[in-house]
């Protein structure tokens, strides 16, 4: 099986938009630190540890959340930021949740 060629896709079409998230932001460059907690498509997620660099210059990040019961692994520009209050606990719109039926 052969795979589309992704190097033409354009960057911009690659990010992902804040809108979703109200209250969640992309930080572009932005490295998190063990502990901090951040926003992916799972919902909230805690950053385990900061491993080795993707191909989009960004960080490959072990993340725990707690709809799965494993880590797993996102690069840093497929995560968003919350202001501290966001980032302390509050949860997605329960619409928003992946998963949930």
């Amino acid at each position: 099986m052969s795979y589309p060629d992704t190097s033409r896709v354009r960057r911009e079409s690659l990010r992902i938009s804040s809108i979703d998230r109200p209250g969640w932001h992309v930080e572009p460059g932005r490295i998190p630190d063990p502990g901090d907690r951040v926003c992916c498509l799972d919902g909230l997620a805690d950053v385990v540890r900061i491993l080795g660099r993707t191909s989009d210059g960004g960080r490959l990040l072990e993340l725990r959340c707690e709809s799965r019961p494993q880590p797993f692994f996102a690069s840093s520009a497929n995560i968003l930021f919350g202001s501290d209050e966001e980032a302390l606990g509050a949860s997605p719109a329960p619409s928003e949740t992946v998963g949930s039926e």
